[in-house]
């Protein structure tokens, strides 16, 4: 597994890779233009050699970019599906200019609107959005289930999977924090399992391509997206540490998008301390099943 955080790319491109190493990442998580405006963009062929050249010679094995929060891919208003087709499609180009291993979405919402519907919409414009674009996966993020969001359940998924063709770029990224709120119990090894059960029977595994890893500050089922720091929230350590070990997950990139100090997003030290869990989670595995029970 490949454990990192979100980092801003102010300053350049470089400079991503430069905090990551700084936050002793394998993997981090950048936007690839302002979450606060439709405006895209690219990068032209220096600015990504420079990235891969900073890259090469780092820690940092694996990057994603996330989509910017104001797509909505299944709005009822054609103006904004067509403003988050152009949106996405500049971003999947970016991460193949990059060489990023995806390009993170929340797939939408239908607000007030007939669910079904609003999956169709979005599959419309994800499909689209892969048509236009080459190269680079797309991963659709599962959500916590406040106002509509789509992709709320494993079966939400499927249906936004089955919706945006057969693409093999296509897969799914898994939010710790939204699982959890969205009432999937992942505090445990059992429950960890259960949901791992339900993906391989409903979505497969090659789907699987990338996990973002944050605490809750909602309880289970509260529909709450409210990240929180690793070991701060609902989950705990032992809940992250189960999420972390599931051997379904291992080799994926996975990134902390917790608040940190101030704000400020996840430090160096909370990413180490999301690396001991990880190791935790995955020693929890190998012990005899005697030696959980009597623990």
């Amino acid at each position: 597994m490949l454990i990192g955080a979100h980092v801003s790319p102010a300053g350049g491109l470089p400079k991503t890779i430069e905090r990551g190493v700084e936050r002793h990442c394998e993997a981090i998580q950048i936007f690839n233009q302002s979450p606060r405006m439709w405006r895209g963009r690219t990068y032209d062929e220096d600015e990504a050699a420079a990235f891969r050249a900073a890259m090469k010679g780092s820690s940092v094995r694996a990057v994603l970019i996330h989509a910017v929060y104001l797509l909505n891919c299944a709005s009822e208003d054609r103006e904004i599906r067509a403003k988050s087709l152009g949106s996405l499609v500049n971003s999947l180009r970016a991460g193949a200019q990059i060489g990023a291993r995806g390009v993170v979405l929340h797939p939408g919402t239908a607000k007030t609107g007939d669910a079904r519907r609003a999956i169709a919409r979005a599959g419309t414009t994800i499909k689209e959005a892969l048509a236009e674009s080459e190269d680079c996966q797309l991963h659709l993020e599962n959500t916590a289930g406040a106002g509509g969001t789509l992709g709320r359940t494993i079966d939400e998924l499927e249906a936004l999977l089955e919706a945006s063709g057969a693409d093999e770029r296509l897969g799914v990224c898994l939010d710790s924090c939204h699982l959890y709120a969205s009432g999937y119990d992942i505090r445990t090894r059992a429950g960890v399992d259960e949901l791992t059960r339900e993906i391989t029977r409903r979505l497969g595994l090659r789907r699987l391509g990338s996990l973002h890893l944050n605490d809750s500050m909602g309880t289970l089922g509260s529909n709450r997206d409210r990240h929180a720091n690793i070991g701060a929230g609902e989950l705990g350590d032992a809940g992250c540490a189960a999420f972390l070990g599931a051997p379904q997950f291992q080799r994926l990139p996975c990134v902390l998008e917790t608040p940190g100090e101030k704000g400020k997003g996840a430090t160096g030290e909370e990413v180490v301390l999301a690396k001991r869990l990880h190791q935790r989670g995955v020693r929890a595995r190998k012990r005899p099943a005697t030696a959980r029970a009597a623990a």
